[in-house]
């Protein structure tokens, strides 16, 4: 698999941010990220996504995200009842093979906060129609992803997704696939070889955004032609305006999935025949 061949060294965390101890004088953002660790604590423990012994590759998208879940790992290693390592992994869009620069400020970034990690490049034929559809997009980064992990030795691979990414996601399957479904906190790939895990599942995506300004992020501009046309994005529309009248629409969507899981399993039913009323 082509990759970058640009590799950080593994460093010690200075600070609740995980940068030097240049970076440790950030009250806010230090304040932000102890509240943050509960929901993220609260979802290791509820879906066991980390054992002692784990070695974690993040993905890193250079969004708010991901930039905020491998912080948050990193600070949770001073205190976490479980020794686990991280790796970071970065898969470059297309449009920014050719530039040597584009990188620059994220490759800084992980220098600073001390974590190894590696840059790595989607293989996708010549012959593949240009622009990628979503799907194609999504399936070659995982692809990359899964590739370095294995390869790097890592049973788990973090997700940057989400509770708000779980309620558009919850959206897509019922409107465009008529499941009842969404995101699984945990899943695996493989026969278990790879296991995604998803540890921001319980945090909303607003107090990303708050604890991303405080850290001063070198967040990576989107890049993606079809964004803003893209299925997801419309659901992201589409509930911005549902809360207007209904503030708890994406915790309701959250949680009808979580009863129809309840009902398939008390019940050993198939499928959900009867979501329940949660509105």
């Amino acid at each position: 698999m082509p990759r970058d061949p640009r590799v950080g060294a593994k460093g010690s965390n200075k600070d609740v941010n995980g940068q030097a101890d240049s970076n440790s004088s950030n009250p806010l953002a230090d304040k932000l990220a102890f509240y943050l660790l509960k929901k993220v604590n609260k979802a290791i423990r509820d879906h066991q996504l980390i054992a002692a012994g784990d070695s974690v590759a993040v993905a890193v998208s250079g969004g708010k995200d991901s930039l905020s879940l491998l912080r948050l790992l990193q600070a949770r290693q001073r205190s976490a009842p479980e020794h686990y390592d991280l790796v970071a992994l970065h898969v470059r869009d297309e449009s920014q093979r050719g530039d040597g620069n584009d990188l620059g400020p994220l490759e800084t970034w992980l220098q600073q906060a001390g974590v190894e990690y590696h840059f790595l490049e989607m293989d996708v034929s010549e012959d593949e129609e240009r622009p990628l559809s979503c799907f194609r997009c999504a399936w070659h980064r995982r692809k990359a992803l899964f590739l370095a992990a294995q390869r790097l030795g890592c049973h788990k691979l973090a997700l940057g997704h989400h509770a708000d990414d779980l309620a558009h996601t919850t959206l897509l399957n019922l409107f465009y696939h008529g499941r009842l479904e969404t995101m699984a906190p945990r899943l695996a790939f493989f026969g278990g070889q790879i296991i995604v895990i998803r540890p921001l599942v319980y945090v909303p995506e607003k107090e990303l955004v708050r604890f991303a300004r405080a850290c001063g992020f070198p967040l990576q501009p989107g890049c993606c032609p079809q964004t803003a046309a893209s299925p997801r994005q419309k659901m992201r529309e589409l509930l911005r305006a549902v809360e207007q009248d209904a503030p708890r629409a994406k915790i309701n969507l959250v949680r009808a999935v979580q009863r129809c899981r309840a009902a398939q399993m008390n019940e050993q039913l198939p499928r959900c025949q009867n979501p329940p009323d949660v509105l």
